[in-house]
């Protein structure tokens, strides 16, 4: 998908058994490489599984990675950016959205780099409701030590100032 940067995208979140699991509305594509596609949003429409719906509260820039299990969103507030992170499928873009498979594990990291997973009932709820295969479990849990070691080294993209930069290239884009 050629010359992307600056057009909105929808982002669509499944689950393993294919099911659609939420939806974002309005990202706007900062960048999208071999490794990962850059969107960023503000005051989002999220819409769940059920239909309810929500906007998102801070400013966020998020990374979908290409090669790697994982996806993080930088979220800014008051200047500060604290991460999410998602173990979930390499992303995929099509004619109709970004997209990629939650794997219900997640890490959330605040500006000084500690990290907490959450949601492991989940995970193991779904792994076997849905009966992830075994390969699976092996690369989600070989991702999720690769995303700590990234955490850890702050290795791209647990940078603030990166994350700022792409913040403010969004800001001029929307304007």
């Amino acid at each position: 998908m050629d010359n992307l940067i600056g057009s909105k995208i929808v982002i669509h979140s499944y689950k393993h058994d294919k099911s659609l699991h939420r939806v974002w509305k309005n990202a706007v594509i900062l960048e999208d490489n071999e490794e990962c596609t850059i969107v960023a949003n503000k005051r989002t429409k999220v819409i769940e599984s059920t239909g309810r719906f929500w906007y998102t509260r801070e400013p966020s820039v998020a990374f979908f990675f290409k090669n790697h299990w994982y996806n993080v969103i930088a979220i800014i507030k008051g200047g500060i950016v604290n991460y999410y992170c998602n173990v979930s499928s390499p992303v995929l873009i099509d004619e109709e959205a970004l997209k990629y498979i939650d794997y219900d594990l997640d890490l959330k990291v605040d500006s000084d780099f500690n990290y907490k997973i959450l949601d492991i009932y989940e995970y193991k709820l779904h792994q076997e409701k849905m009966q992830y295969p075994e390969n699976i479990k092996q690369i989600l849990a070989k991702e999720m030590l690769n995303l700590k070691s990234r955490i850890d080294k702050q290795d791209f993209p647990f940078n603030q100032d990166l994350v700022l930069n792409w913040y403010n290239k969004f800001l001029s884009i929307k304007d």
